[in-house]
């Protein structure tokens, strides 16, 4: 497998992992432990657990769940799972009980691997046909199944405003192309060590730091959560020379109190930011700070992560826009789903390799989608002269909170669980440090003794706390609509 720049990867997951092990280059080091795997010992473990997998019966795109955190294990577990031609299922560590519950028994996954961390969770909430894989269980191997480019190969899960998680199957082709698309935009090579920071359950994580070490043939530095006391220290001991962030990460750096060392400064080309929309006055001051550029880009689950880049320096950066296409083609569309005039307001449209299969058991969500081959991101935009596309809204409901979807009506609906509740709807409110925050409005029957701090409970008992809401109002009546629709979006105003 040869990396070309002006063509998408060819091939599976275990073609490249194959091609990698051939040499012998550093895959990952992981500076919290001291450990470094190499390719070939990474290609190693991961078909000696792939052939323990078909041991086991399970099928050529049958779901594997993934229950990890980043690490060795959690590393080894997607690859072992992508190489035997199953299709990796990762769970989001921080979705609720609810969501990973749901995830589960939507994807049919019959096994899991489930870290020491998450074994009491998993035991609460698995469906009783979800059984965690023991080391011995893999001590009995079968012969690899074969695969294709069209397999399925990833499976991951991404709210919507039906409050129902969509679970997006992407092929070993477009989750290569999704590291491709990193690869082409951000000239990753060889002696690149991307800082893998952002968890391997999300797209970003996933696609951009461990399909585009994979496909570019550099390296990675792997930490298992973000810590901003010890981010530079973990840069500089890994030794990386770029890293994916989402905004909230760079606030925090940016209010913190540690720098990088002079030689981590001397070594990093850029730091990307991803997610959600990063703040002029936030990605200046970290510049200004630090010294490292910041290349502003913009991804979905649904496209194995980025379509957008701002060229890397000397290249144009237009502040407040994440960039151009690169490895795919941006469209703005109009109501029609017809091509917008340049320069006006429409939906953001994308088409190209890293494009999504379907969304798994739903034909009707697949569907409505595509408009042909171009994929509806759901996001308001408009496109300048050069190519840049600068966001200005969101079709959808979606709440984005430091870079995580979140359905609001997933919340509603655990409001609307308590017998006190007349009307209920979640919101996103402006914040400093996620991006937004989550907020609800809620409508109670006369004489309930109903208190916030009830609600708050609730939600973070059902939803997790990163998904529970930080206020709940109380109201006589949430504003309607003419057809008697709770108007969700004028609730921030409102209030």
């Amino acid at each position: 497998m040869i990396f070309e720049t002006a063509t998408p990867p060819n091939g599976t997951v275990r073609d490249w992992l194959d091609a990698r092990a051939a040499g012998d280059g550093v895959a990952v080091v992981f500076p919290e432990t001291g450990e470094t795997l190499s390719w070939s010992d990474l290609r190693d473990e991961a078909r000696r657990t792939a052939e323990g997998l078909t041991g086991l019966g399970i099928e050529k795109g049958e779901s594997v769940a993934i229950i990890q955190p980043n690490g060795r294990e959690g590393l080894v577990a997607v690859y072992a799972t992508l190489y035997g031609g199953f299709r990796a299922t990762m769970i989001n560590l921080a979705a609720g009980p609810d969501a990973i519950a749901y995830a589960l028994g939507h994807s049919g996954a019959r096994f899991a691997f489930v870290h020491a961390s998450q074994n009491e969770a998993f035991a609460k909430i698995a469906p009783n046909d979800v059984a965690a894989i023991r080391p011995d269980d893999l001590e009995a191997p079968a012969p690899l199944h074969d695969i294709t480019p069209g397999d399925h190969a990833l499976l991951m899960y991404t709210s919507g405003t039906t409050g129902k998680p969509k679970g997006v199957v992407h092929t070993h082709a477009s989750l290569l192309a999704g590291g491709w698309t990193t690869a082409v935009a951000h000239a990753l090579g060889s002696r690149d060590r991307g800082f893998c920071v952002l968890p391997i359950y999300h797209i970003n994580g996933l696609c951009v730091t461990v399909m585009g070490a994979l496909v570019s043939g550099g390296s990675l530095a792997m930490v298992s959560r973000f810590s901003s006391g010890k981010f530079w220290e973990q840069i500089n001991k890994g030794e990386a020379t770029w890293f994916s962030v989402v905004p909230t990460i760079i606030s925090h750096l940016l209010h913190g109190a540690s720098d990088p060392s002079d030689a981590a400064r001397a070594r990093l080309r850029f730091g990307r930011s991803a997610s959600s929309a990063l703040a002029v006055e936030t990605q200046s001051a970290f510049e200004s700070r630090f010294g490292v550029p910041i290349i502003e880009t913009m991804g979905l689950t649904e496209t194995a992560a980025q379509i957008l880049s701002n060229p890397l320096p000397p290249g144009v950066r237009k502040i407040g826009s994440p960039g151009v296409g690169y490895g795919n083609e941006i469209r703005i569309l109009t109501a029609d789903l017809t091509e917008a005039p340049r320069g006006s307001e429409g939906e953001i449209a994308v088409r190209g390799p890293n494009v999504m299969h379907e969304y798994l058991h739903n034909p009707d969500a697949t569907a409505a989608t595509f408009a042909g081959d171009w994929l509806r991101t759901g996001d308001l935009g408009r496109m300048d002269a050069d190519g840049y596309v600068f966001v200005t809204g969101r079709l959808k409901e979606l709440i984005i909170k430091g870079g995580e979807n979140i359905a609001p009506r997933e919340i509603d609906e655990v409001l609307y669980s308590h017998n006190d509740i007349i009307e209920a709807a979640a919101f996103a409110r402006p914040c400093t440090q996620y991006g937004e925050r989550v907020e609800a409005a809620v409508a109670i029957r006369d004489g309930s003794v109903l208190a916030e701090a009830d609600l708050l409970s609730l939600c973070k008992e059902r939803l997790g706390k990163f998904k529970a809401p930080e206020r709940v109002h109380f109201l006589k009546e949430l504003p309607k609509g003419p057809s008697g629709k709770i108007q969700r979006l004028k609730l921030a105003d409102l209030l």
